[in-house]
């Protein structure tokens, strides 16, 4: 089965965008929760649209996705981006950072150093990190409060095209609040925050178990 849903092929295969948001929705059901969990038309709709897709090689012949192909990176890097391009961090001044936007470039960075696979295991216990994120950000030393918007980009991306992704604090979660640090704060928090999601990714992602990289200073 498939780690991604391929709704984007969809889509280019000219398949309505109703339509194909109703496949992402039935395919991340079925991840969840199996396919014996749908209604009987629901299955026949996700046979028609996987049947519609050409076939993936399998073995030595498949193309692996880099990890900055995964889904759960490229989430990551779209917020990241829509924070760098708004006035939230454009309008700062000093050396201050957003807290939000210093946590996400860190936890790119940790992910790019420990490698983890990313697929289903990991992927469902990523969802933990919706938690830690907010503790980190809880503990920041923020001088003053900015504000962002955190579902607008994903409403504007979703009003463009089919997405399964959520939104970065959670769903229902219309906290506007953006910490922004002090330039001589940023270092100290960045070290905090890739310590702490260095040690919880080790720890919770399964094929980060067995790793044997050092510890990302």
């Amino acid at each position: 089965m498939d780690e991604t849903s391929r709704a984007d092929e969809l889509l280019a295969l000219g398949w309505s965008a109703d339509d194909v948001r109703r496949y992402a929705e039935l395919w991340e059901y079925r991840q969840r929760w199996g396919a014996i969990n749908l209604e009987r038309e629901d299955r026949l709709f996700l046979r028609k649209a996987e049947s519609t897709l050409p076939k993936r090689l399998s073995g030595k012949a498949a193309q692996k996705k880099s990890l900055r192909e995964k889904s759960h990176v490229r989430w990551l890097a779209f917020y990241l981006e829509a924070m760098t391009q708004s006035p939230a961090e454009q309008e700062l001044s000093g050396g201050e950072r957003g807290a939000w936007a210093v946590l996400l470039e860190e936890e790119l960075a940790v992910l790019e150093h420990y490698e983890p696979v990313l697929g289903l295991p990991d992927t469902l216990k990523a969802r933990d990190l919706v938690a830690v994120r907010e503790q980190l950000i809880q503990q920041a030393p923020a001088s003053r409060q900015g504000s962002f918007d955190f579902q607008a980009p994903l409403e504007a991306l979703r009003a463009r095209e089919s997405t399964s992704w959520k939104p970065l604090r959670g769903d229902g979660n219309g906290d506007t609040s953006y910490p922004v640090l002090a330039g001589d704060a940023v270092e100290g928090f960045r070290s905090q925050v890739r310590s702490e999601l260095g040690g919880w990714m080790r720890q919770h992602f399964p094929s980060l178990k067995d790793s044997t990289k050092p510890e990302l200073t």
